[in-house]
């Protein structure tokens, strides 16, 4: 049995139908390790959608090849080399196994696309594909940093300093901070607060979900029920269920994915130094009082927006 199951799911990844209309599709966007593939998991547990994988990843996915890592387009960029591509992803009109590796239809009618490459884009898709609801996930800063330096991953920073738009529109004020990055800790608390910045300053109230990653851990409820209504979905009890499977991506080692454990088991690896260090650059970017020095955020998601542009 599965060997059947798994040979179905093959199938399923490189054989399906997408009827391609891109108003039927979601999109949710976050830093990398802020659990965006749980959250994916969550709003599918039905299997409803078509779920792409990291479709605006430029250097797997040929389509966008000249595109930067990590691309900023100011929202009223007309270019066809942005949008020719854009509107084929969010059609659903490309299929690679790196994109597909999560689907379970055979015939797909919507789709949902779970990207940790797009925030610095989510203003330009609102502007030129406005019917697709956006959905943005945050976690506490010092949580992913902590994951990526796990897994030693790269910072990325110059490919933010390397956009001369993005410099101009936002970054410049912030360049001496981004400049006096010490370390791997110092640039993945940059990157969080360079990729949640950028859309928070972006967005007005109703026009962008924001989600938090602890809320969901800790009164699930609630949480979901927003995403279900501004997706027009219904919530049913059904989707707790998924909260005690972890996602696809999820480490061995990481805790149940429930509770207080999850949302603060961070700490026992990073210090009190570093704590006190991320929130002095998170402060830099007016964000220090999303979490306050807390585990949990002190702020809802429907007051975030639109985030302060007062530089400090």
């Amino acid at each position: 049995m599965n060997l059947l199951r798994r040979a179905i799911q093959q199938v399923q990844k490189r054989f399906f139908i997408d009827h391609g209309d891109y108003r039927r599709t979601v999109l949710l966007a976050g830093t990398g390790r802020s659990g965006t593939t749980w959250v994916e998991d969550i709003v599918n547990f039905d299997n409803s959608f078509r779920p792409m994988f990291e479709p605006f990843h430029s250097r797997q996915i040929d389509l966008i090849r000249h595109w930067r890592y990590r691309q900023y387009l100011r929202p009223d960029v007309a270019d066809e080399r942005y949008l020719g591509p854009a509107s084929a992803i969010l059609s659903g009109k490309v299929r690679h196994p790196w994109i597909d590796r999560h689907n379970r239809r055979f015939i797909a009618r919507t789709r949902l696309i779970k990207d940790t490459r797009v925030t610095l884009l989510l203003k330009w898709i609102k502007r030129h594909f406005p019917e697709i609801p956006q959905l943005l996930l945050l976690r506490h800063p010092c949580a992913v940093a902590h994951s990526k330096l796990k897994l030693n991953w790269d910072t990325h920073l110059d490919v933010f300093l390397d956009q001369s738009d993005l410099m101009c529109d936002f970054l410049s004020p912030f360049l001496d901070a981004i400049r006096s990055a010490e370390g791997p800790f110092d640039g993945h608390i940059l990157t969080w607060c360079i990729e949640n910045y950028v859309p928070l300053r972006q967005f007005a109230k109703g026009e962008i979900l924001v989600i938090f990653y602890e809320n969901i851990c800790v009164a699930p409820e609630p949480e979901i029920r927003r995403i279900m209504s501004f997706l027009g979905k219904p919530y049913t009890d059904a989707i707790l269920d998924d909260l005690r499977r972890p996602s696809t991506l999820s480490r061995n080692d990481s805790p149940i994915r429930t509770g207080e454990d999850l949302v603060t088991s961070w700490r026992g690896d990073i210090t009190a130094g570093q704590v006190s260090r991320a929130r002095e650059l998170c402060a830099v970017f007016g964000l220090d009082g999303l979490y306050g020095g807390q585990s949990v955020p002190q702020i809802g998601g429907v007051d975030v927006l639109p985030v302060s542009s007062v530089h400090r």
